[in-house]
Protein backbone atom coordinates (compact mmCIF):
# COMPACT_ATOMS: atom_id res chain seq x y z
CA UNK A 1 0.00 0.00 0.00
CA UNK A 2 1.63 3.20 -1.14
CA UNK A 3 0.01 5.89 1.01
CA UNK A 4 2.33 5.97 3.99
CA UNK A 5 4.47 8.89 5.18
CA UNK A 6 6.24 9.09 8.52
CA UNK A 7 7.90 11.72 10.68
CA UNK A 8 9.50 11.22 14.08
CA UNK A 9 6.32 11.38 16.17
CA UNK A 10 3.54 11.60 13.60
CA UNK A 11 2.38 9.20 10.93
CA UNK A 12 0.40 10.65 8.04
CA UNK A 13 -1.85 8.29 6.11
CA UNK A 14 -2.46 9.41 2.55
CA UNK A 15 -5.73 8.58 0.82
CA UNK A 16 -4.93 5.37 -1.07
CA UNK A 17 -5.98 4.46 -4.60
CA UNK A 18 -9.29 2.75 -3.89
CA UNK A 19 -9.23 0.86 -7.17
CA UNK A 20 -10.50 1.44 -10.68
CA UNK A 21 -7.79 4.09 -11.24
CA UNK A 22 -9.95 6.78 -9.60
CA UNK A 23 -8.14 9.96 -8.59
CA UNK A 24 -10.50 11.25 -5.90
CA UNK A 25 -13.13 10.24 -3.38
CA UNK A 26 -15.74 12.11 -1.34
CA UNK A 27 -15.34 11.95 2.42
CA UNK A 28 -18.77 10.83 3.63
CA UNK A 29 -18.20 10.31 7.35
CA UNK A 30 -15.39 10.11 9.89
CA UNK A 31 -15.55 6.98 12.07
CA UNK A 32 -12.97 8.40 14.51
CA UNK A 33 -12.33 11.77 16.16
CA UNK A 34 -9.23 13.73 17.19
CA UNK A 35 -7.96 12.24 20.44
CA UNK A 36 -9.30 8.73 19.77
CA UNK A 37 -6.97 5.77 20.22
CA UNK A 38 -7.04 3.64 17.08
CA UNK A 39 -5.58 0.28 16.10
CA UNK A 40 -4.19 -1.08 12.85
CA UNK A 41 -6.96 -2.01 10.39
CA UNK A 42 -9.63 -0.10 12.34
CA UNK A 43 -12.03 1.65 9.94
CA UNK A 44 -11.39 5.40 10.19
CA UNK A 45 -13.53 6.93 7.45
CA UNK A 46 -16.24 6.21 4.94
CA UNK A 47 -15.51 7.53 1.47
CA UNK A 48 -17.51 7.33 -1.71
CA UNK A 49 -15.97 6.92 -5.14
CA UNK A 50 -17.77 7.09 -8.47
CA UNK A 51 -18.37 3.36 -8.08
CA UNK A 52 -18.97 2.53 -4.40
CA UNK A 53 -18.93 3.43 -0.69
CA UNK A 54 -15.77 2.19 1.04
CA UNK A 55 -14.59 2.07 4.67
CA UNK A 56 -10.92 3.03 4.81
CA UNK A 57 -8.88 1.17 7.47
CA UNK A 58 -5.93 2.70 9.30
CA UNK A 59 -2.48 1.26 8.64
CA UNK A 60 -1.35 2.71 12.00
CA UNK A 61 -2.06 2.38 15.70
CA UNK A 62 -1.92 5.50 17.84
CA UNK A 63 -3.85 8.62 18.77
CA UNK A 64 -5.74 10.53 16.09
CA UNK A 65 -4.04 13.94 15.82
CA UNK A 66 -5.51 15.52 12.68
CA UNK A 67 -8.44 14.72 10.39
CA UNK A 68 -7.59 16.15 6.97
CA UNK A 69 -11.04 16.89 5.61
CA UNK A 70 -14.69 17.47 6.35
CA UNK A 71 -17.66 15.27 5.42
CA UNK A 72 -18.84 16.20 1.93
CA UNK A 73 -15.36 17.29 0.85
CA UNK A 74 -13.73 15.71 -2.22
CA UNK A 75 -10.22 14.43 -1.43
CA UNK A 76 -7.53 13.62 -3.96
CA UNK A 77 -5.78 10.25 -3.89
CA UNK A 78 -2.30 10.69 -2.43
CA UNK A 79 -3.26 13.63 -0.20
CA UNK A 80 -3.30 13.39 3.63
CA UNK A 81 -6.37 11.69 5.10
CA UNK A 82 -5.43 11.36 8.77
CA UNK A 83 -2.43 12.04 11.01
CA UNK A 84 -1.75 9.66 13.90
CA UNK A 85 0.59 10.21 16.86
CA UNK A 86 2.58 7.03 17.24
CA UNK A 87 1.79 4.69 20.13
CA UNK A 88 4.67 4.23 22.54
CA UNK A 89 7.06 6.58 20.74
CA UNK A 90 8.45 7.75 24.09
CA UNK A 91 7.68 4.61 26.09
CA UNK A 92 9.35 2.16 23.69
CA UNK A 93 12.65 4.04 23.90
CA UNK A 94 12.75 3.58 27.67
CA UNK A 95 11.20 0.08 27.89
CA UNK A 96 13.31 -2.82 29.15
Amino acid sequence: MGGLTMSSDMQVFLLPDLGEGLTEAELVNWLVAVGDEIRVDQPIAEVETAKSMVEVPSPYAGTVAVLHGEPGQTLDVGKPLISVARVGAAESASAD
